[in-house]
């Protein structure tokens, strides 16, 4: 069985993000870059399924510019067999990623796809849920379980209300929540070793996805600032507040 499993490049989660003066986006001049955390869930899990026997061989695939070859290295480093590069300008909007992506899986014949619930810099949680409509594939979101065996996925996924189990048949999507492993470190010999794997590099074109953006953005701002809390005397001070300027009562 073959796993695929996207990655996305996005701006390390201890780095304080700027927004251009311009509103035009977010300044990533000089910013570390890194895999997007929930990506790595993703891939620690499809290595895992590979120790287990389980799988044959897992491919990390990325959309955008070629910045995002050092993404898919990364992956590659904690324990992917080799990386394919759908190339495309700038930063492609969730659909054309999960077209991408389905073209990828459709030249591939991927069996499994697993691939974090969002990714940390739009917070969209779109492309997994557009990439099993795509395929016509089943989907569990929000996995903190996977079982594979006799051609069927069990997952245990976290609701409001606690967690479920589904069974669902292969070939299948997961997406993965942050409870369903906890990710190795890339060794520096597999660091080495992922400069020698395999990384194709492919053009849109070349998959004949359309990419062309559909929204526009208008402009972005940095969040209002959290005004300073206050001190209340005694008990009926706060029932008032609460009552007549928070709203809650």
């Amino acid at each position: 069985m073959k796993i695929l499993v996207p990655v996305k490049r996005v701006v390390d989660p201890g780095i304080k993000v700027r927004v251009r003066s311009d509103g035009s986006g977010v300044d990533l001049d000089n910013v570390k870059m890194s895999i997007n955390p929930f990506d790595e869930i993703a891939v620690e899990e499809a290595v895992r399924l590979k120790e287990a026997g389980v799988a044959s061989e897992v491919v990390a695939v990325s959309c955008g510019d070629r910045l995002c070859q050092e993404t898919l290295r990364a992956a590659l480093a904690l324990g992917a067999d080799r990386a394919v590069l759908a190339e495309v300008d700038g930063d492609p909007q969730p659909l054309a990623v999960a077209k991408l992506l389905k073209a990828v899986v459709d030249k591939e014949s991927a069996s499994l796809v697993i691939c974090g619930k969002q990714a940390i810099d739009d917070d969209a949680g779109q492309v997994g849920q557009m990439l099993a409509a795509l395929l016509g594939w089943p989907q569990a979101t929000f996995a903190s379980k996977v079982a594979i065996a006799d051609g069927s996925a069990t997952v245990t996924r976290e609701v409001d209300g606690g967690v479920e189990t589904v069974e669902i048949r292969l070939p299948a999507l997961i997406t993965t929540d942050l409870r369903l492993n906890e990710p190795r470190y890339a060794t520096l010999p597999n660091i080495m070793k992922a400069k020698k794997k395999p990384l194709d590099v492919v053009g849109a074109d070349a998959l004949g996805v359309d990419v062309s953006p559909r929204l526009t953005v208008l402009k972005v701002v940095e969040p209002a600032q959290r005004k300073a809390g206050i001190r209340v005397a005694d008990v009926a001070q706060l029932i008032d507040k609460l009552k007549n300027e928070s709203k809650v009562i």
